[in-house]
């Protein structure tokens, strides 16, 4: 009798999780590089247009009050979603050595840009001296700086090679690069942007493959120096306090974060409805700006949150693919530093909405207003959509080949 053997058994067994999960892993890595390309355009493009909508829902009722046109703010932002995406297009055609070329160009650009906030130029919002303001138009030049220490760290760390897994060569000259722009920001009382800035460091100088002990101690002189930066601005020691113990004081500093919230809870599952918001009519401060996150899930729910989140998750498997493919250092690097800023701010931006973080004013990248952070992010993306037209990483043969006999040859 003729045995049928089972599927089950060795020679046609399932494959079973780890072998779906290897698979996975083979599409992930060998998978046309074309294909992260598209995946990054078609994320942030959504992400853009969401940001547009939803900007004209949240801001309507403050344009209003401020006896503007209900589309003052929609207007702006799609125009500056317009040359943004037209910008990251044009960008992703430039060639990776132009970046490294211009690294050093740019970022003393970002510099110069930075030191025109504390001139006549210069102008205060909400607390932070951080915009300048030419022909009537305001720009914040923070924004330009963390594209301009992204690529410029890459090309600086790329250079030195190995010469980075010890640290004093990992530090220097990397850590001048970005101290001065850092310090610039904080000068200007913004400590969020500065956060961002050391997001974009760490994750430069752990792909570019620095000892892993220098990051515990560059650690713990962050939390020192934050701690300082807290302490040195009574609003800041009330927003920890409120979020830490729910002790807002006089000042009432838990006011924003408590109107987030309940803007969150209002919408359940489904949401209330595209524009019907009710905690928008001026109960959320910057409804259309850093907390616009929270008028999402009143309006479109869970869903609309969920949305949005894996939307990003997309963008960041896109640059991942980029990152386990480049033959370039300098493409690893650089797609690190964007990926970190985009999703780490992001992160921070949602934490602080939902009560997982301290109130610290870090907008949604692509969803809030503000046309200097739309363009920056938008261009970034197209430097990091850019790598995709390179060579794939060599693989490494996983055994060494058999010699071919000279039959085999001649077949």
């Amino acid at each position: 009798m003729t045995q049928v053997q089972d599927r089950t058994g060795a020679a046609g067994s399932a494959p079973g999780p780890r072998g779906g999960l290897r698979r996975f892993w083979r599409t992930l890595v060998d998978g046309p590089l074309i294909h992260s390309y598209y995946a990054l355009a078609g994320s942030v493009v959504l992400l853009t247009g969401i940001g547009i909508m939803m900007v004209l829902s949240a801001s309507a009722v403050e344009s209003i009050s401020a006896q503007e046109s209900a589309y003052s703010y929609f207007t702006k932002q799609a125009t500056y979603a317009g040359l943004g995406i037209v910008l990251m297009f044009g960008l992703s055609f430039v060639p990776t050595s132009w970046y490294r070329r211009g690294a050093t160009g740019l970022l003393v650009l970002g510099v110069l840009l930075l030191l025109l906030v504390f001139t006549g130029l210069g102008q205060e919002i909400n607390g932070n001296r951080n915009w300048i303001v030419v022909g009537g138009q305001s720009f914040q030049p923070s924004e330009a700086a963390k594209l301009a220490v992204s690529v410029w760290l890459a090309m600086m760390l790329a250079r030195q090679g190995d010469a980075v897994r010890e640290w004093r060569q990992a530090l220097w000259p990397s850590a001048l690069g970005i101290g001065i722009p850092a310090l610039l920001v904080v000068l200007g009382d913004d400590v969020g942007t500065a956060l961002v800035f050391a997001l974009i460091y760490a994750a430069a100088l752990f792909f570019a493959g620095a000892p892993l002990r220098l990051f515990a101690v560059a650690a713990a002189g962050a939390v020192a120096l934050g701690a300082v930066a807290v302490a040195a601005a009574p609003h800041r020691v009330d927003r920890i306090t409120g979020w830490l113990f729910g002790e807002c004081g006089a000042t009432d500093a838990c006011y924003q974060a408590d109107q987030g919230l309940n803007a969150l809870a209002s919408g359940g599952w489904w949401g209330v409805g595209l524009g019907q918001s009710r905690l928008k009519y001026n109960y959320v401060p910057e409804a259309h700006n850093d907390y616009i996150f929270s008028i999402i899930g009143e309006e479109l729910g869970l869903l609309g949150t969920v949305l949005i989140l894996a939307l990003f998750a997309v963008m960041t498997l896109a640059m991942a693919r980029i990152i386990l493919r480049a033959r370039s250092r300098f493409v690893r690097i650089a797609t690190a530093c964007v990926v970190t800023w985009l999703v780490g701010q992001a992160f921070i931006n949602i934490g602080m909405v939902t009560g997982v973080l301290p109130v610290i004013g870090v907008p949604l990248p692509f969803i809030s207003y503000g046309g200097s952070s739309l363009l920056m992010s938008l261009a970034a993306v197209g430097v990091v959509m850019s790598f995709t037209r390179l060579p794939r990483r060599i693989p490494v043969p996983t055994r060494t080949p058999r010699p071919r006999t000279p039959n085999e040859d001649r077949a």
